[in-house]
C-alpha cells in the first residue's frame, strides 16, 4: 500500500510538472494583411509555410484574415506570432504588443511608392508632377488601413491641395484591397485610384491590366512600407534565439517562386526606427495616434 501511494504521488508530481510544456503551443502561426484576393494569398503563403517549417524545424501555420484590422488583432491577441504587414498595420501591431519588432522587409520596401491610376475615359495622362487634374473626379483608395493604398496617397493629396480628400473629389471610396482598386478604376466605376505599385505591375504581367482602359498617371515619392513583424515574446515561447532564427530564415529566402509571388527581389533587414517617416504621415492624416 505504501509503495502504491508512493507511485501515485510520483505520477501526480509528474503530471503537475507537465502543463508548462503541454500548454505551450509548438506552432509558429503567421498572418498577412489581405492586400490581394484570398486565393492568391493562400497560394503565396503555402510556399512560405513549407519553407519556414523546413528551416526552423517547428510546425508552421498560415492564418488568413478578412481585414487589415483583423491581422492586427490576431497579432495583438497572440493568435499569431509573426505578420507580413504594411507600414501602418506594422506600427499598429507593434504599439499594441510591447517588444514587437519589424525585423525584415523586401528590398523594394525601403523605398516604396504608390501609383495613381486613371480610367482612360478621363483623358488624364502620365506626369512627373502631382496630377492636379484629378480634382473634382471620383477617387478610390484601397483599404482604410493600407499604407500604399490610403495613408501615403492621402498624405500627398493633402500636401498638394491643402484639403481632405472628400473636399477635393466628388466621391471617395475604399475598395478594400489593391486588386479591387485596379478593377473599379479599370471598369470606370471610379475615375482615379491609388494602389501599391507591385500589385499593379504583377497584374500587368498576368495580363489583367487593359492599357486601353486604365493607365498610370503618377508615381508618388518614396516611403517605407511592408515588413515582417514578430512578437517580442517568441524566445520565451520557442526557446532562446528563436527571433534571430526567424530573421535569418526570412533573409535567406532565395527561391524565385516565393519571391515572385510577394513580389520582391529579396528580403533585407529592417527595424522599427525605419518606419518613423511613414508614422509621421499616418498621424498627419489622422490614422495613428
Amino acid at each position: 500500500m505504501h509503495a502504491r501511494r508512493s507511485l501515485l504521488a510520483m505520477l501526480a508530481s509528474a503530471t503537475l510538472a507537465r502543463p508548462a510544456v503541454a500548454q505551450t503551443d509548438p506552432r509558429l502561426v503567421f498572418t498577412a494583411i489581405p492586400d490581394q484576393d484570398e486565393t492568391r494569398l493562400v497560394e503565396r503563403f503555402r510556399r512560405v509555410v513549407a519553407y519556414l517549417q523546413g528551416t526552423l524545424e517547428v510546425p508552421v501555420q498560415y492564418a488568413p484574415v478578412k481585414s487589415y484590422a483583423a491581422a492586427v488583432t490576431a497579432f495583438t491577441n497572440n493568435q499569431v506570432q509573426l505578420g507580413w504587414f504594411g507600414g501602418l498595420t506594422s506600427s499598429q501591431a507593434r504599439r499594441a504588443v510591447p517588444g514587437a519588432e519589424a525585423i525584415v522587409q523586401g528590398a523594394e520596401d525601403a523605398a516604396f511608392f504608390s501609383y495613381f491610376i486613371a480610367n482612360a475615359s478621363t483623358g488624364l495622362t502620365r506626369s512627373d508632377d502631382f496630377p492636379a487634374g484629378i480634382a473634382g473626379r471620383t477617387f478610390s483608395f484601397g483599404s482604410r488601413a493600407s499604407t500604399s493604398g490610403r495613408v501615403m496617397p492621402e498624405h500627398f493629396i493633402r500636401q498638394h491641395f491643402g484639403r481632405a480628400p472628400d473636399q477635393v473629389f466628388s466621391r471617395v471610396g475604399f475598395s478594400g484591397d489593391h486588386s479591387r482598386t485596379l478593377q473599379v478604376v479599370q471598369s470606370g466605376a471610379f475615375d482615379v485610384g491609388a494602389l501599391d505599385f507591385t500589385v499593379f505591375d504583377l497584374e500587368s504581367r498576368l495580363g489583367r491590366v487593359d492599357p486601353t482602359k486604365v493607365r498610370v498617371i503618377w508615381q508618388t515619392p518614396r516611403f517605407p512600407n511592408y515588413n515582417w513583424t514578430i512578437r517580442g515574446d517568441v524566445d520565451q515561447r520557442f526557446g532562446a534565439g528563436f527571433k534571430d532564427r526567424v530573421r535569418a530564415a526570412l533573409l535567406a529566402i532565395d527561391d524565385p517562386a516565393i519571391l515572385e509571388i510577394f513580389p520582391r527581389t529579396r528580403f533585407i533587414p529592417t527595424s522599427n526606427a525605419e518606419y518613423a517617416p511613414m508614422e509621421a504621415a499616418a498621424r498627419s492624416v489622422g490614422v495613428l495616434d
